[in-house]
């Protein structure tokens, strides 16, 4: 344990007193037959006065001689209970007076009323430790608003600060309202391996581990794409996972290493089926989540209520930075292009990457409305249909809303010896430096040369959609526990 300072060491004294009484600091079990929220719902309700038990966290105590007015805290809310001398005996309140902190849990029962100031509280008739806190809360209830105590220590964030508990509620709506979404639409909830002996799905960058029995390198899985598929071939028609998937890439505040996406898979399906769904699926989150689809996110109100506005990738490209990439049909040519514009761009980029440059820098920070961009270039998009009119674009959306990208999809590739040739070709871009190039994974183009419907699929992040929808500018604000530097690389 490490050294005590004279806080720590003042209830570390407490708690052997409480020890020496014969009383357990920490019983196995309590009894309680209201929440916070329940009582004061009841009393306001003119409920028959009647004995109840509480339970929560002691978040203030303000001593009054004889008297004692505090407040408990469970996950409900908060309430007021109120300590007397002459009711519970000199021995029993000066034992709370002397042994009992803010932070610790306590159980007390009594009898609602109200105080001349109007306030709801319990008096207490009998009352229990239930847990001894020997760490003092941060900043005497203040508010713990050191941002790297916050995300190391989220359990203290979530204690001081009511807002931050909210996002978390908010996020759990979220993932609710998706899964009844899609559940109302005849798909099925799979899950899929996390441990992958090839990666795939997506251009990323993956993990790496080692199965020691086996003597097998493994990744952790950047994408669900490629196994969700194999379930289509396999006979059914509508999948979908919400899970977790891992980037081994920076972090920022639009992106974390571990982060959760939801991922479906439609057979029969196209990206104009997909795109419909999708635009549906968002706003009925939002409608579930919040009561409208009207939501404020960093000072501007974002209706994602549909028909979202499609644009081509291409000429939303052109109109923000006065390039067409059309134009430059190699990664040195449209290179020259962006310097000339910038004068900051990689200069061994691919020209799928300098394309996502442009698209990064110029468009995506004013698509604050939700807006679909349609028709990738086939580079960015090693999975997905030619467009049948091009062979060098393909049938891919991405739906962006504030300022970010919240979705991605596609028609998905069904031709086998397409798949390979892709591969090979993003093989030899991995051979060249390429590290977020698609690899070739075999037993995938064996499962698809079994066949596989026209199929579209559709991958979105939920901790951006849950930014949006708590109007958070940083990831990490809806990430319970985001990953952090240690102490030591500070």
């Amino acid at each position: 344990m490490e050294k005590l300072g004279d806080l720590e060491r003042q209830r570390h004294v407490k708690l052997e007193r409480i020890k020496e009484r014969g009383i357990a600091p920490y019983p196995p079990r309590v009894q309680r037959s209201h929440t916070a929220a329940e009582a004061l719902q009841g009393f306001e309700a003119g409920e028959p006065e009647r004995e109840i038990s509480l339970v929560g966290r002691l978040m203030s105590i303000r001593v009054m001689g004889k008297s004692t007015f505090a407040h408990i805290e469970d996950g409900s809310g908060r309430i007021q209970i109120y300590l007397r001398q002459d009711t519970l005996g000199e021995e029993a309140y000066e034992f709370f007076k002397q042994d009992f902190d803010i932070g610790d849990f306590v159980g007390a029962t009594g009898r609602l009323f109200r105080t001349r100031t109007g306030e709801v509280t319990l008096q207490v008739g009998d009352f229990k430790l239930l847990a001894k806190s020997l760490h003092p809360l941060p900043d005497k209830w203040h508010g713990l608003k050191d941002v790297e105590t916050r995300y190391r220590q989220r359990y203290l964030d979530l204690i001081a600060n009511e807002e931050v508990r909210q996002i978390f509620v908010i996020r759990a709506r979220v993932i609710s309202a998706l899964r009844r979404f899609l559940d109302q639409r005849g798909f099925l909830e799979v899950e899929t391996p996390i441990l992958q002996p090839i990666y795939g799905g997506a251009a990323a960058r993956p993990f790496i581990t080692h199965h020691n029995i086996l003597d097998q390198d493994l990744y952790l899985r950047i994408s669900d794409e490629l196994y969700l598929k194999r379930l289509i071939i396999g006979g059914y028609e509508r999948v979908y996972e919400i899970g977790k998937d891992f980037r081994n890439e920076g972090v920022s505040h639009k992106h974390n290493p571990e982060f959760t996406q939801l991922e479906f898979y439609q057979a029969y399906a196209d990206y104009n089926d997909v795109m419909e769904m999708a635009e549906q699926m968002i706003s009925y989150a939002a409608q579930e989540v919040l009561g409208t689809t009207r939501v404020t996110y960093q000072g501007n109100e974002i209706d994602l209520a549909p028909p979202w506005p499609r644009r081509s990738l291409r000429q939303a490209i052109k109109e923000e930075s006065g390039i067409d990439y059309d134009d430059h049909p190699d990664a040195p040519s449209l290179c020259q292009a962006i310097q000339a514009v910038s004068g900051d761009v990689e200069p061994t980029a691919t020209r799928g990457k300098l394309i996502d440059v442009l698209l990064s820098n110029y468009v995506e920070p004013k698509l604050i409305q939700p807006t679909f961009l349609v028709d990738y270039p086939l580079e960015l998009s090693p999975l997905a249909k030619q467009k049948p009119a091009s062979s060098e674009t393909v049938e891919r959306f991405e739906g962006f809303a504030g300022g970010m990208e919240i979705c991605n999809a596609y028609s998905e590739l069904n031709d086998p010896l397409d798949q390979e040739e892709r591969f090979l070709s993003h093989g030899r871009a991995y051979e060249a430096g390429d590290e977020d190039a698609h690899q070739m994974d075999r037993d995938w183009l064996t499962a698809l040369s079994y066949g596989m419907p026209p199929t579209g699929g559709f991958g979105m992040g939920i901790d951006r959609l849950t930014m949006l929808l708590a109007d958070q500018a940083s990831i990490r604000e809806v990430i319970l526990f985001p990953h952090m530097r240690t102490k030591e690389q500070r």
